[in-house]
């Protein structure tokens, strides 16, 4: 699964990308210094996978990953062609969703493309070119669905679903925001529209803003603006993101706790970016390794067995869980057992986030 990391020339958005994937893709001080893609592969950070470690003593461990693909920065008309925008716009279709960094942070050292300091103008002129993008693709294929409302009636759903989305569009709503059945989003989906991706804003700010960020005037204006999407929105400091992820565990540790954090603001987005892509995970442990595997919400256990192997999925007899919270509990997988904590599950059983499997196959 793909994240695009998107944003105008100069918001931050290379360094950030830098920072979560420590893959070094060229930062300067002008618009498209990233011209091709970059794309770097991280771990989603799991507490759970270092308790279950402590306790199994395994040969490895393994964490879930995400995909991040820095993307060139984008200008007013791209959807015409204007700076980089045709391959903005292809590299935006071939990602999963969508992290747009947004610059709430003034440095006249720093220049921006539009001369000043607008979180809301800028959100805009991104999603007004892909808005744009996705007017056309509409209407390419409202011209082909009339075209076979000639022979079949039934084309008239689409055109209408086509219409009403369209009607949105030009009244500047992201086609995320339109509400759908489970029925349109089918008919809609192998068009790839570029609004209809889930977002994810990040909020730059400078380091005098990070300790009141979330009241922060720009990020407050960022935050209302993503309501309307039901977005989400992260505030953090870019700059010192990247000052974190070249330290060490101990020193992480230390200068998260001198500025007053938990955990760092990139943490908070690759987890959160896992959940936007409507992911989670189910986790095994055991001698040889402890590993999280990712499914979709709502998978059910045969499919999440076929994450593991094929055949386990083919052969699926039932999956043996019990729940990281109960293990954790009961300090081993034979005190859960006594207490009658690990369940069997046949193939209809939702896969829930979290869950310790067993699968038992026959092939």
């Amino acid at each position: 699964m793909k994240l695009g990391i998107v944003g105008l020339p100069n918001v931050g958005k290379s360094t950030m990308f830098n920072s979560i994937t420590k893959a070094g893709a060229e930062c300067a001080n002008y618009p498209f210094c990233t011209i091709e893609p970059n794309v770097g592969v991280v771990a989603v950070p799991d507490e759970r996978l270092d308790k279950l470690t402590e306790m199994y003593q395994p040969e490895k461990t393994t964490h879930a990953v995400v995909e991040f693909v820095d993307i060139a920065g984008l200008v007013k008309g791209a959807s015409k062609g204007e700076g980089l925008g045709n391959k903005f716009l292809s590299h935006i279709r071939e990602v999963d969703a969508i992290c747009e960094v947004v610059r709430c942070f003034e440095d006249s050292n720093v220049v921006h493309v539009d001369g000043s300091i607008d979180p809301i103008r800028d959100i805009e002129t991104i999603n007004l070119e892909l808005i744009f993008a996705d007017i056309e693709t509409i209407n390419k294929r409202l011209e082909k669905a009339k075209k076979n409302l000639k022979a079949d009636k039934s084309y008239q759903v689409e055109i209408d679903l086509l219409n009403r989305i369209k009607e949105n569009l030009e009244n500047g709503i992201s086609a995320r925001a339109v509400e759908l059945t489970e029925e349109e989003q089918e008919i809609i989906r192998d068009m790839f529209l570029l609004t209809i991706k889930p977002i994810l804003y990040i909020a730059n700010v400078s380091e005098d803003q990070l300790e009141d960020a979330e009241n922060d005037s720009n990020v407050l204006k960022v935050k209302e603006y993503a309501k309307k999407e039901n977005a989400e929105v992260i505030p953090l400091c870019v700059k010192i993101e990247e000052e974190i992820s070249g330290l060490d565990e101990d020193d992480k540790k230390e200068m998260l706790e001198a500025i007053g954090l938990e955990e760092s603001g990139l943490d908070k987005v690759i987890k959160k970016s896992y959940d936007l892509l409507g992911l989670m995970s189910f986790l095994t442990a055991g001698k040889p390794e402890v590993r999280a595997w990712t499914i979709k919400k709502e998978t059910k256990a045969p499919e999440a067995a076929g994450k593991i192997h094929s055949d386990i999925q083919r052969g699926f007899i039932k999956a043996e869980i019990v729940s990281y919270d109960d293990l954790m509990a009961c300090g081993s997988m034979n005190t859960a057992r006594e207490k009658g904590l690990v369940r069997s599950e046949g193939k209809e059983y939702i896969m829930q986030d979290g869950d310790i499997v067993l699968f038992k196959f026959n092939v």
